[in-house]
């Protein structure tokens, strides 16, 4: 007799049961301050304490435990991840067994480039580097990213930020080739990614300020483009350098964090190769990243 056959939603179903009530046995009564006198034979919590704790029905939560097909709300599993003191990892893990779209944070914190992402950083030589936050502002460089783009530790504020050198730094204008483009393409994916962060103010702040400042963000951002482009060449005219093209590449860091990192490898057309190795060698030591 032929095994039953179980679909990939089926075995997705089973192992979101398995992982709540994994999630479920690690959890101590006390650390939910439920206090019992009881000798306990479960494990961690009690299926009925966690439906109590999430506001949901015992019932329910057990079928979803058993793997039935069952579909959980994004609030039920928000207050699921709160009931079972999940991490940001496990709350993650959570909504995509679940199929879900997890909430995103509408507010930016303080935002910190740590030890590993800024060695790999400074271990790309020959190929300008940054790092963006999520509003797109510059939070750590390279030596090749002061060569090209000039030295973001003289800027301070929103000066630092991508889409205000877009569309207000002279040198930046004059280093794209086809800035119109790029720079309806760079807006777009700015829309695109800000979405999540609409209402906050530090982006709101920003937005009304380049609307002051730049006809050209003034005339587009009501076009409401968006786009989803994370590579392509750059065809940059360098003022010491001349016609340089790279490649671009922009890496999302999976923390979490909706940081970027952003990296130009500088390919043998326009000899780019040996002009970036040219304009590092000239780098003045005051004007070094590190």
């Amino acid at each position: 007799m032929d095994a039953p056959s179980h679909s990939a939603e089926d075995s997705r179903r089973r192992e979101l049961g398995a992982f709540l009530r994994s999630r479920r046995e690690r959890l101590t009564p006390s650390a939910t301050g439920i206090t019992t006198g009881l000798r306990r034979r479960t494990p961690g919590l009690r299926r009925e304490e966690v439906a109590m704790i999430a506001g949901v029905g015992t019932t329910w939560y057990t079928w979803l435990e058993q793997g039935r097909d069952v579909r959980p709300s994004v609030e039920v599993l928000t207050a699921l991840c709160g009931a079972l003191r999940l991490d940001a990892a496990e709350k993650r893990h959570l909504f995509t067994l679940a199929g879900r779209q997890q909430p995103e944070r509408r507010r930016i914190g303080p935002a910190k480039v740590e030890g590993p992402l800024l060695h790999m950083l400074q271990s790309l030589v020959l190929q300008p580097a940054y790092v963006v936050g999520p509003r797109w502002d510059v939070l750590a460089w390279n030596d090749g990213a002061v060569a090209i783009f000039g030295d973001y530790g003289q800027l301070e504020g929103d000066a630092r930020n991508i889409i205000h050198g877009v569309f207000t730094d002279p040198h930046r204008r004059h280093l794209l080739v086809d800035w119109e483009q790029l720079a309806r393409a760079t807006l777009a994916a700015f829309r695109a990614e800000s979405a999540k962060y609409v209402g906050d103010p530090d982006f709101e702040r920003l937005i009304a300020l380049m609307m002051r400042s730049s006809p050209e963000f003034r005339e587009w951002w009501p076009q409401r483009d968006v786009v989803h482009r994370l590579s392509g060449l750059k065809h940059l005219r360098h003022p010491i350098a001349g016609a340089m093209v790279f490649e671009h590449m922009s890496l999302s860091i999976d923390d979490g964090s909706d940081m970027k990192l952003i990296v130009y490898t500088p390919l043998a057309e326009q000899n780019s190769i040996a002009k970036m190795q040219s304009l590092l060698d000239a780098l003045p030591a005051e004007r070094r990243s590190a």
